[in-house]
């Protein structure tokens, strides 16, 4: 990789912030997703870094952010990169964000339009789906389970597999490890009450979004997915949608050059 990127740090009143910043001129701000941190946009903020001046943190909680014991929620991450904005005198800025980055974005961007000039989301999640509840809920057990309880179940493997039920443990169990690798992730995601997830969910208050849109969809992404980006659409004013049909859930890493490229046409139209 080419690129020269710029590793910085700073100590903001919710906790010290990792970011990787590279390029000159408009600036842009790229949110990582779920499960995984800032490295994520590498080669996406290579393409454009010639053209714009690029910040990828890691969240609070994420990559080489400081993880801290505190309750996490979508609005204390939105104050952080508030304060970072503040901190590198960033007045007006344009945000890239995928999965939980383009909720965090989203919602920064309906608190703060007046410091947005557009947003690019790529897979956002934060917007109820159909059967989204126990989806979640089914993610709550898997982490509650003792290592015990698999561990005794995959010892099973000769019965479990005349049973037909081998590989659904195995795949319980390999979904248990990645959460595991996350946990801000699932605090945020999963791990909250569920009065207080619904109350940062975005479905109520998009009508109200100020700034240009941009969604991009991977074609062969999680149903869910699909949806939860198609009800974005439905519901901000002003929005373009893009499906990229060979696609999955992995935007950023998989179709960089395709990315970064729909991100530079959006920047130059509204510029």
């Amino acid at each position: 990789m080419d690129t020269l990127f710029r590793n910085s740090r700073r100590k903001l009143s919710q906790g010290l912030l990792f970011w990787r910043e590279t390029g000159e001129g408009t600036p842009v701000i790229f949110l990582h997703g779920a499960w995984k941190d800032s490295s994520q946009w590498l080669s996406v903020i290579e393409s454009l870094s010639q053209n714009f001046h690029c910040f990828a943190p890691d969240l609070l909680g994420f990559g080489e952010s400081e993880n801290l014991n505190i309750h996490h929620s979508i609005d204390l991450h939105v104050e952080c990169i508030a304060e970072l904005l503040q901190a590198l005198k960033l007045e007006k800025v344009y945000l890239v964000g995928h999965s939980l980055g383009g909720w965090i974005a989203a919602s920064y961007a309906l608190k703060y339009a007046e410091q947005v000039n557009g947003l690019v989301l790529l897979a956002p999640e934060g917007v109820e789906v159909e059967g989204q509840t126990k989806s979640w809920q089914k993610m709550r057990q898997l982490l509650n389970r003792s290592p015990i309880f698999f561990k005794i179940l995959r010892s099973l493997r000769p019965l479990t597999k005349i049973l037909g039920l081998h590989e659904q443990i195995e795949k319980d169990w390999q979904m248990r490890q990645e959460l595991l690798q996350y946990p801000t992730a699932c605090k945020l995601l999963f791990q909250r009450q569920q009065p207080e997830i619904e109350a940062e969910l975005l479905q109520n208050r998009l009508h109200l979004m100020e700034v240009p849109v941009l969604i991009l969809q991977g074609g062969q992404d999680l149903l869910d997915a699909v949806v939860k980006s198609q009800t974005y659409t439905q519901l901000i004013p002003q929005v373009e949608f893009k499906m990229i049909a060979h696609a999955g859930n992995d935007l950023p890493e998989s179709c960089a050059g395709v990315v970064a490229g729909d991100i530079r046409d959006f920047i130059q139209q509204n510029g």
